[in-house]
Protein backbone atom coordinates (compact mmCIF):
# COMPACT_ATOMS: atom_id res chain seq x y z
CA UNK A 1 0.00 0.00 0.00
CA UNK A 2 1.08 3.58 -0.54
CA UNK A 3 -0.21 7.12 -0.61
CA UNK A 4 0.71 9.81 -3.10
CA UNK A 5 -0.85 13.22 -3.68
CA UNK A 6 -0.39 15.98 -6.22
CA UNK A 7 -1.72 19.51 -5.62
CA UNK A 8 -1.79 22.02 -8.48
CA UNK A 9 -2.37 25.62 -7.36
CA UNK A 10 -1.92 29.01 -8.99
CA UNK A 11 1.66 29.34 -7.71
CA UNK A 12 2.78 25.88 -8.76
CA UNK A 13 2.70 22.18 -7.97
CA UNK A 14 3.30 19.98 -4.92
CA UNK A 15 3.83 16.22 -5.15
CA UNK A 16 4.22 13.95 -2.14
CA UNK A 17 4.78 10.19 -1.86
CA UNK A 18 5.53 7.80 0.96
CA UNK A 19 8.15 5.07 0.53
CA UNK A 20 6.73 2.03 2.31
CA UNK A 21 6.09 -1.23 0.48
CA UNK A 22 4.30 -4.08 2.16
CA UNK A 23 4.41 -7.67 0.92
CA UNK A 24 3.14 -9.08 4.21
CA UNK A 25 3.41 -8.29 7.90
CA UNK A 26 7.03 -9.47 8.02
CA UNK A 27 8.18 -8.03 4.67
CA UNK A 28 8.12 -4.23 4.86
CA UNK A 29 10.67 -2.28 2.84
CA UNK A 30 11.45 1.25 1.67
CA UNK A 31 11.53 2.20 -2.02
CA UNK A 32 11.42 5.58 -3.73
CA UNK A 33 8.07 6.18 -5.43
CA UNK A 34 8.59 9.83 -6.40
CA UNK A 35 10.81 10.25 -9.46
CA UNK A 36 11.91 13.61 -10.86
CA UNK A 37 13.01 14.29 -14.44
CA UNK A 38 14.48 17.72 -15.02
CA UNK A 39 16.35 19.93 -17.42
CA UNK A 40 16.69 23.18 -15.46
CA UNK A 41 15.16 26.08 -17.36
CA UNK A 42 13.54 23.71 -19.88
CA UNK A 43 11.38 21.18 -18.00
CA UNK A 44 10.56 19.63 -14.64
CA UNK A 45 8.39 16.48 -14.50
CA UNK A 46 7.64 14.26 -11.51
CA UNK A 47 6.10 10.78 -11.37
CA UNK A 48 4.55 9.38 -8.19
CA UNK A 49 3.69 5.68 -8.37
CA UNK A 50 1.39 3.27 -6.55
CA UNK A 51 0.46 -0.36 -7.03
CA UNK A 52 2.69 -3.31 -7.91
CA UNK A 53 6.29 -2.17 -7.39
CA UNK A 54 7.78 -4.25 -10.22
CA UNK A 55 5.26 -2.82 -12.70
CA UNK A 56 5.81 0.79 -11.64
CA UNK A 57 9.60 0.41 -11.70
CA UNK A 58 9.40 -1.02 -15.23
CA UNK A 59 7.24 1.93 -16.35
CA UNK A 60 9.73 4.41 -14.87
CA UNK A 61 12.58 2.61 -16.64
CA UNK A 62 10.78 2.77 -19.99
CA UNK A 63 10.08 6.51 -19.78
CA UNK A 64 13.67 7.12 -18.63
CA UNK A 65 15.43 5.02 -21.26
CA UNK A 66 12.92 5.58 -24.06
CA UNK A 67 9.99 3.96 -25.81
CA UNK A 68 9.14 4.06 -29.49
CA UNK A 69 6.42 6.36 -30.75
CA UNK A 70 4.27 4.17 -33.04
CA UNK A 71 3.39 7.16 -35.25
CA UNK A 72 6.91 8.51 -35.85
CA UNK A 73 9.16 5.55 -35.04
CA UNK A 74 11.26 7.81 -32.81
CA UNK A 75 12.34 6.74 -29.33
CA UNK A 76 10.92 9.19 -26.79
CA UNK A 77 11.68 9.83 -23.12
CA UNK A 78 10.30 12.25 -20.57
CA UNK A 79 13.39 14.36 -21.22
CA UNK A 80 12.23 15.19 -24.76
CA UNK A 81 8.40 15.00 -24.70
CA UNK A 82 7.19 18.25 -26.32
CA UNK A 83 4.30 18.87 -23.88
CA UNK A 84 2.87 17.55 -20.62
CA UNK A 85 0.00 15.96 -22.53
CA UNK A 86 2.50 14.09 -24.71
CA UNK A 87 4.42 13.14 -21.58
CA UNK A 88 1.24 11.61 -20.13
CA UNK A 89 0.68 9.73 -23.38
CA UNK A 90 4.25 8.42 -23.16
CA UNK A 91 3.61 7.07 -19.67
CA UNK A 92 0.44 5.43 -20.98
CA UNK A 93 2.42 3.73 -23.77
CA UNK A 94 4.96 2.56 -21.20
CA UNK A 95 2.17 0.97 -19.15
CA UNK A 96 0.90 -0.79 -22.30
CA UNK A 97 4.42 -2.01 -23.03
CA UNK A 98 4.88 -3.45 -19.55
CA UNK A 99 1.54 -5.22 -19.87
CA UNK A 100 2.66 -6.70 -23.22
CA UNK A 101 5.90 -7.98 -21.69
CA UNK A 102 4.74 -9.12 -18.25
CA UNK A 103 0.94 -9.29 -18.38
CA UNK A 104 0.61 -12.98 -19.25
CA UNK A 105 3.11 -14.17 -16.64
CA UNK A 106 1.42 -12.03 -13.99
CA UNK A 107 -1.97 -13.47 -14.94
CA UNK A 108 -0.59 -17.02 -14.74
CA UNK A 109 0.77 -16.26 -11.27
CA UNK A 110 -2.57 -14.86 -10.19
CA UNK A 111 -1.15 -11.35 -9.74
CA UNK A 112 -3.32 -8.40 -10.72
CA UNK A 113 -1.84 -5.85 -13.12
CA UNK A 114 -2.08 -3.02 -10.64
CA UNK A 115 -0.44 0.36 -11.20
CA UNK A 116 -1.46 4.00 -10.92
CA UNK A 117 0.73 7.03 -11.50
CA UNK A 118 0.58 10.76 -10.94
CA UNK A 119 2.51 12.76 -13.53
CA UNK A 120 2.89 16.47 -12.98
CA UNK A 121 5.16 19.25 -14.07
CA UNK A 122 5.81 21.91 -16.66
CA UNK A 123 7.62 22.13 -19.98
CA UNK A 124 8.83 25.47 -21.32
CA UNK A 125 6.21 27.15 -23.47
CA UNK A 126 3.26 25.27 -21.95
CA UNK A 127 1.36 25.46 -18.64
CA UNK A 128 1.92 23.35 -15.54
CA UNK A 129 -0.36 20.29 -15.59
CA UNK A 130 -1.16 17.28 -13.42
CA UNK A 131 -2.52 13.91 -14.62
CA UNK A 132 -3.50 10.62 -13.02
CA UNK A 133 -2.74 7.46 -14.99
CA UNK A 134 -4.72 4.24 -14.66
CA UNK A 135 -3.63 0.63 -15.18
CA UNK A 136 -5.23 0.68 -18.65
CA UNK A 137 -2.87 3.48 -19.71
CA UNK A 138 -5.63 6.10 -19.88
CA UNK A 139 -5.60 9.21 -17.73
CA UNK A 140 -7.52 12.16 -16.34
CA UNK A 141 -6.32 15.71 -15.72
CA UNK A 142 -6.50 17.79 -12.54
CA UNK A 143 -8.84 20.79 -12.77
CA UNK A 144 -9.22 24.19 -11.12
CA UNK A 145 -12.40 23.15 -9.28
CA UNK A 146 -10.65 20.21 -7.58
CA UNK A 147 -6.95 21.09 -7.75
CA UNK A 148 -5.51 17.81 -6.49
CA UNK A 149 -5.25 14.14 -7.38
CA UNK A 150 -4.46 11.13 -5.17
CA UNK A 151 -3.45 7.51 -5.70
CA UNK A 152 -3.04 4.59 -3.35
CA UNK A 153 -4.62 4.69 0.12
CA UNK A 154 -6.31 8.03 -0.48
CA UNK A 155 -9.49 7.96 1.62
CA UNK A 156 -7.98 9.06 4.95
CA UNK A 157 -6.22 12.12 3.56
CA UNK A 158 -8.95 13.23 1.16
CA UNK A 159 -11.18 15.10 3.68
CA UNK A 160 -8.32 17.50 4.57
CA UNK A 161 -7.72 18.36 0.92
CA UNK A 162 -11.45 18.60 0.19
CA UNK A 163 -12.00 21.10 2.99
CA UNK A 164 -8.90 23.25 2.71
CA UNK A 165 -7.29 23.25 -0.75
CA UNK A 166 -8.35 25.64 -3.49
CA UNK A 167 -6.62 26.75 -6.66
CA UNK A 168 -5.69 30.01 -4.87
CA UNK A 169 -4.03 28.24 -1.93
CA UNK A 170 -0.40 29.33 -1.64
CA UNK A 171 2.30 26.85 -2.58
CA UNK A 172 3.55 26.77 1.02
CA UNK A 173 0.08 26.06 2.39
CA UNK A 174 -0.47 23.40 -0.28
CA UNK A 175 2.67 21.64 0.93
CA UNK A 176 1.56 21.93 4.56
CA UNK A 177 -1.91 20.56 3.78
CA UNK A 178 -0.37 17.75 1.76
CA UNK A 179 1.77 16.78 4.74
CA UNK A 180 -1.25 16.87 7.06
CA UNK A 181 -3.07 14.66 4.56
CA UNK A 182 -0.12 12.26 4.58
CA UNK A 183 0.00 12.22 8.39
CA UNK A 184 -3.73 11.44 8.60
CA UNK A 185 -3.21 8.52 6.22
CA UNK A 186 -0.22 7.21 8.17
CA UNK A 187 -2.17 7.30 11.44
CA UNK A 188 -4.99 5.22 9.95
CA UNK A 189 -3.03 2.77 7.80
CA UNK A 190 0.23 1.11 8.80
CA UNK A 191 0.89 0.29 5.15
CA UNK A 192 1.82 3.96 4.60
CA UNK A 193 4.90 5.30 6.33
CA UNK A 194 8.08 7.35 6.47
CA UNK A 195 10.30 8.40 4.81
CA UNK A 196 8.22 10.82 2.72
CA UNK A 197 9.51 12.32 -0.53
CA UNK A 198 8.41 15.84 -1.50
CA UNK A 199 8.91 18.01 -4.55
CA UNK A 200 7.50 21.50 -5.13
CA UNK A 201 7.67 23.45 -8.38
CA UNK A 202 6.94 27.15 -8.80
CA UNK A 203 5.03 27.92 -11.97
CA UNK A 204 7.37 28.90 -14.84
CA UNK A 205 10.54 28.32 -12.79
CA UNK A 206 11.15 25.03 -14.66
CA UNK A 207 13.22 23.57 -11.83
CA UNK A 208 12.43 22.16 -8.38
CA UNK A 209 11.68 24.75 -5.72
CA UNK A 210 12.09 22.03 -3.08
CA UNK A 211 13.28 18.44 -3.37
CA UNK A 212 13.32 16.87 0.07
CA UNK A 213 13.00 13.58 1.97
CA UNK A 214 11.33 13.64 5.40
CA UNK A 215 12.95 11.03 7.62
CA UNK A 216 11.64 9.62 10.90
CA UNK A 217 12.20 12.06 13.73
CA UNK A 218 12.42 15.19 11.58
CA UNK A 219 11.51 18.08 13.94
CA UNK A 220 9.15 19.98 11.60
CA UNK A 221 7.07 16.96 10.62
CA UNK A 222 6.90 15.79 14.24
CA UNK A 223 5.74 19.28 15.28
CA UNK A 224 3.17 19.39 12.48
CA UNK A 225 1.72 16.04 13.62
CA UNK A 226 1.48 17.17 17.25
CA UNK A 227 -0.01 20.58 16.39
CA UNK A 228 -2.62 19.03 14.09
CA UNK A 229 -3.66 16.50 16.73
CA UNK A 230 -3.90 19.25 19.36
CA UNK A 231 -5.90 21.48 16.99
CA UNK A 232 -8.41 18.68 16.34
CA UNK A 233 -8.83 18.02 20.06
CA UNK A 234 -9.30 21.74 20.76
CA UNK A 235 -11.82 22.07 17.93
CA UNK A 236 -14.00 19.20 19.11
CA UNK A 237 -13.91 20.47 22.71
CA UNK A 238 -14.94 23.97 21.55
CA UNK A 239 -18.01 22.69 19.70
CA UNK A 240 -21.14 22.76 21.91
CA UNK A 241 -22.60 19.38 22.82
CA UNK A 242 -25.54 18.13 20.74
CA UNK A 243 -28.83 19.65 21.96
CA UNK A 244 -30.75 16.40 21.51
CA UNK A 245 -32.71 15.19 24.52
CA UNK A 246 -32.03 11.65 25.78
CA UNK A 247 -34.85 9.21 25.39
CA UNK A 248 -37.06 8.97 28.45
CA UNK A 249 -36.99 5.34 29.72
CA UNK A 250 -40.69 5.69 30.57
CA UNK A 251 -41.59 6.24 26.92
Amino acid sequence: MTYCAGILVREGLVMIADTRTNAGLDNISTFRKLHVFEKPGERIIALATAGNLSISQSVVSFVSEGIENPNTGEVETLYDAPSMFRAAQLVGRAIHRVREVDGRSLDEAGIKFDVSILIGGQIKGSPARLFMMYAAGNFIECGVETPYLQIGEHKYGKPILDRAVTFNTSLGDALKLGLISMDSTMRSNLGVGLPIDVVTMRRDALEPDLLHRIEAGEPYFHDLRERWSAALRAAHIAIPPPPYKPRDPAD
